[in-house]
């Protein structure tokens, strides 16, 4: 049966107002120390302070995606040792961005091994050098270029790149007996996205990206995303992909036409909505119609 937003978010808050969602994963009184949230097949989701985290929890296999920031992670993994005393299989890291690999070092005494996909080391590395974190990182130990496959539980995860889109390091983490599939920010659902162009970032190619994942995949199959915009949620279908494949289409195409309206850059991003979707918001100034505006102009007038 397909999981909609809707019946998501109506069964998610019913639960939660009934105190039924994992009784043994407690929020702390007076902490944010976030949500568990099962999906199906074993797979959850973490919601705390950063992109958010997922998760496969059997008795025999124990595998995390992303892990946050130091606080929530600590949340994450003292959540998850209320539920088994099992060692992490795998933590994936679905792209280097701070929000996303914090938490590693949280982790890394739990965890057999933490995989992603092999430019994220070397992103985490330099992003690190410029924000004076250096110190502060733990970095993937397990690397590959194409794709990556473990069995757990009788649960067969696969991490997989398909090229730039977010960034240079993108992987997108399926969940195959369950017929999940986390994102990590391939996908804002709603929000304005981070087009990390300086990491190697492609509005092109993640437009490809998400042609391919959702045709690669059916109409029951459920995603996690990184980011979404409250009242839409961090899950959905092919239908949120779609959404934002179309926006960063319409990105493109409005650059493209005031490049050739001889419009310049600063003309461009006067632009407070872009037609077909008004819904969008911008969280931050980095995260905004304008900011995308411009990494669009310069895709198409300098080039990869």
């Amino acid at each position: 049966m397909t999981v909609t937003r809707r019946r998501f978010l109506v069964r998610s808050s019913v639960a939660l107002a009934a105190g039924v969602l994992f009784p043994r994963f407690p929020l702390v009184a007076g902490k944010a120390a976030g949500e568990f949230v099962e999906l199906r097949g074993g797979v959850g989701l973490f919601n705390g302070r950063g992109g958010t985290a997922g998760w496969l929890l059997r008795s025999d296999g124990l595998v995390v995606v992303d892990s946050q920031y130091p606080e929530s992670a600590t949340d994450c993994l003292a959540g998850l040792r209320q539920r088994t005393e099992r060692r992490i299989d795998a933590l994936i890291n679905t792209h280097h961005h701070r929000d996303h690999t914090a938490g590693n070092g949280v982790f890394r005494p739990a965890t057999e091994k933490i995989v992603a996909h092999e430019n994220v080391p070397v992103l985490q590395e330099r992003a690190a050098e410029k924000e004076e974190t250096a110190g502060e990182q733990t970095y993937a130990d397990t690397t590959f270029a194409e794709s990556w496959r473990m069995d757990a539980g009788g649960e067969v995860v696969t991490a997989r790149h398909y090229g730039p889109a977010h960034t240079g390091g993108d992987c997108f983490v399926q969940f195959e007996e369950a017929n999940v599939v986390h994102m990590g920010d391939l996908v804002f659902n709603r929000f304005h996205p981070f087009i990390d162009r300086p990491a190697g970032a492609s509005i092109q190619a993640w437009i490809g990206q998400l042609e391919r994942v959702a045709a690669e995949h059916d109409r029951e199959t459920l995603y996690i995303f990184g980011h979404g915009r409250p009242g839409f949620g961090v899950t959905g279908g092919r239908e949120e992909l779609l959404v934002m494949r179309d926006y960063l289409t319409a990105l493109l195409q409005t650059a493209r036409k005031g490049i050739d309206a001889g419009k310049s850059l600063d003309e461009l991003v006067r632009l407070d909505l872009l037609p077909g979707f008004e819904e969008h918001e911008a969280p931050s100034p980095r995260l905004s119609l304008q900011a995308n505006l411009r990494v669009a102009w310069e895709e198409l007038t300098v080039g990869d």
